[in-house]
């Protein structure tokens, strides 16, 4: 047996059927959502849904999985979609070109087998596990990967035992003033340092500008993976 599968048959046997009956929600498609959907893709999940507002620009270079040179100024989902179908042209793509938003009611995400929230926006993030937990989804949830070097220091667990991770600290507080005390999430012990900023960019005037936060090649992605990788798991374990 030598196709698209094999490799992964091997691994789950008979339960890949499961994997290509999945339904999985990737929410968010920078460093750490780019490369989850397409350790999806190629684990065979048979639909996938796919949000992000964004575009592609230079700075999603050094990380993205989505972003080439080819793909500069195109929607990130329109240029994960391509991505995807270059890799299982059988895979079932519903994309939704937009921020996700507990408001929008153009996307129904309540059939999907597990959620991966790859958003960075605090409120937004909370708004969906919130979603998630109301309908019974299970979902697991991208904490900090910026201003961090070591990929090592990821590790699966719930909000409750989180520790250093400062995004860690603000959901739990922002879901426990939403009454959820528990959810899955990949956090980082590491302590995340101080991004460098260009000369003449930091002081402006009175004010200092906000440096965003930086990342690299080889944190987003492993976060990404790792997702992906706990999504797969649930699905052969429980679907």
């Amino acid at each position: 047996m030598d196709d698209f599968y094999s490799r992964t048959y091997g691994l789950f046997g008979d339960s890949i059927e499961k994997i290509k009956s999945s339904h999985v929600a990737v929410i968010g498609l920078g460093g750490v959502g780019g490369e989850a959907a397409v350790a999806l893709c190629r684990s065979g999940v048979g639909k996938l849904t796919l949000i992000d507002g964004d575009i592609v620009v230079k700075s999603n270079l050094n990380r993205q999985a989505v972003s080439f040179v080819s793909t500069l100024g195109m929607p990130k989902v329109r240029a994960c979609e391509k991505l995807l179908k270059d890799i299982n042209p059988d895979v079932e793509i519903d994309v939704h070109e937009c921020f996700w938003t507990k408001d929008n009611i153009d996307i129904d995400l309540s059939k999907c087998d597990y959620i991966l929230d790859c958003i960075d926006s605090i409120g937004a993030k909370a708004d969906l596990i919130k979603y998630a937990h109301n309908n019974n989804i299970p979902i697991i949830s991208a904490m900090g990967a910026g201003n961090k070097v070591d990929p090592s220091a990821f590790k699966v667990a719930d909000i409750s035992k989180t520790s250093v991770d400062p995004l860690s600290k603000v959901m739990r507080k922002k879901l426990r003033d939403m009454g959820i005390n528990h959810t899955k999430v990949v956090f980082s012990e590491e302590q995340p340092r101080t991004p460098f900023s260009r000369e003449g960019e930091e002081e402006k005037g009175n004010y200092v500008k906000r440096v965003s936060p930086s990342s690299s090649s080889f944190v987003p992605p492993v976060v990404g993976l790792i997702m992906a990788g706990e999504a797969i798991k649930y699905i052969v374990d429980n679907k």
